[in-house]
């Protein structure tokens, strides 16, 4: 029956993260001890005061459909954490609420992308962008930045990638797969160029907003013009909240009415409970969140030591996310008894079955000369995880 899945499904590519997490769930299922650095979700537990507001919320009998673009009291507690921290007004209204930032960004794409439309991505990007696009009848035009360029594209690079049919591009800051993080005066160089394009709308990501190293976030939504740009953030990262699936889309209010439509014919409002938990961690004190980011940063800088010490890893320094993103290509062609390391998903896939260290190769994410390692994890697990690293690349021939 497998010709009867729909050519629209049959285009995707699996998600390369959730396939090498499988993967090492399932050799852990069998008894074999691995470090997974393969999963992008922070290793710390909700903050108790947003699980208490859960339980009262149960207590409180929230249990029923709740509205499709989100309770207004979650949407005015967005609005408020969008000026207070990013000095951006939207209103409620300008705001809608879905299950996971995943389900935000896929919202906006579907709203405004035609068959045959043009979508930027710079690259390195996450997994799923050209997904998405693709769903949507789109065309994904990569536009690549190397490591020698800190994975950043330039203003002059995105220009250059425009064409008569470019419907819009996404950029994430700070960055999944690199943790690179695009300063003001970069933000605002790409939003004087976008201004003589005032067609190509923007898809700017910014779930990982609090994990950053360098003083604090930047928004693009600050160098644009409001009615062209949507705004994407949520619970997941910042808040250790991924199985809570709250996202929300800030943007002008004509998408948000479409989005608005979409969301009704497919999920409608996501879970009530999490919409309260999720209004408690924006209202709510902040400390645990800038408590859990310098952890982070204190894991970055154990993480890019250690990858500088092993031989043929070209490492960078990232600058926010949990995510180090090395240059591996020197293993390329090296061989472990009759095998063959041809790519990152080879090298990949070696350290995971000899080294029992869980990455994800970087070809999905646009690079296949780099490795994808999240440091979410704990600094022993990451001291132990480069130990192993270290000896099964030591193996190869």
């Amino acid at each position: 029956m497998m010709g009867q899945i729909s050519d629209r499904v049959s285009r995707l590519a699996a998600s390369a993260t959730f396939a090498m997490m499988q993967k090492s769930n399932e050799l852990s299922a069998q008894g074999v001890d691995v470090v997974n650095m393969s999963v992008g979700e922070p290793d710390f537990n909700t903050p108790d005061y947003v699980k208490k507001a859960a339980i009262e919320a149960v207590e409180a009998n929230y249990s029923k459909y709740s509205p499709v673009p989100g309770y207004m009291w979650l949407r005015k507690a967005c609005s408020d954490k969008l000026k207070r921290e990013n000095n951006l007004d939207y209103t409620p209204a300008e705001i809608l609420v879905s299950t996971g930032a995943k389900q935000s960004l896929c919202n906006v794409i579907m709203a405004i992308v035609n068959p045959g439309d043009e979508v930027l991505l710079p690259s390195p990007c996450w997994v799923s962008y050209p997904e998405m696009v693709k769903l949507a009848g789109g065309v994904p035009v990569v536009i690549k930045a190397g490591i020698d360029q800190d994975f950043k594209v330039t203003a002059a690079q995105i220009e250059a990638a425009i064409t008569p049919r470019t419907k819009a591009m996404m950029i994430c800051s700070p960055s999944n797969p690199t943790g690179s993080v695009y300063s003001r005066e970069e933000l605002e160089s790409i939003g004087k160029m976008l201004a003589g394009y005032p067609d190509v709308f923007i898809v700017s990501d910014e779930i990982y907003e609090h994990i950053n190293f360098i003083g604090g976030h930047q928004s693009l939504a600050q160098f644009v013009d409001k009615d062209r740009i949507a705004v994407i953030n949520g619970v997941s990262k910042a808040y250790a909240m991924t199985g809570w699936r709250i996202g929300f889309m800030a943007g002008p209010e004509w998408l948000v009415k479409a989005c608005n439509k979409l969301q009704g014919q497919y999920t409608s409002g996501t879970c009530s409970v999490a919409q309260k938990a999720a209004q408690v961690a924006f209202d709510g004190p902040q400390d645990d969140v800038e408590k859990m980011r310098q952890v982070f940063q204190k894991r970055r800088d154990l993480i890019v030591s250690l990858a500088k010490e092993v031989p043929g890893f070209e490492v960078n320094n990232p600058q926010g996310a949990f995510y180090l993103f090395p240059k591996c290509d020197s293993y390329f062609g090296k061989r472990y008894g009759d095998k063959v390391i041809n790519s990152a998903e080879d090298l990949a896939m070696y350290l995971l079955e000899v080294g029992h260290v869980a990455t994800v190769g970087g070809t999905a994410f646009g690079s296949p000369e780099c490795i994808r390692f999240s440091y979410a994890t704990s600094e022993e697990k990451i001291v132990e995880a480069f130990r192993r690293v270290k000896k099964a690349l030591a193996a190869l021939e």
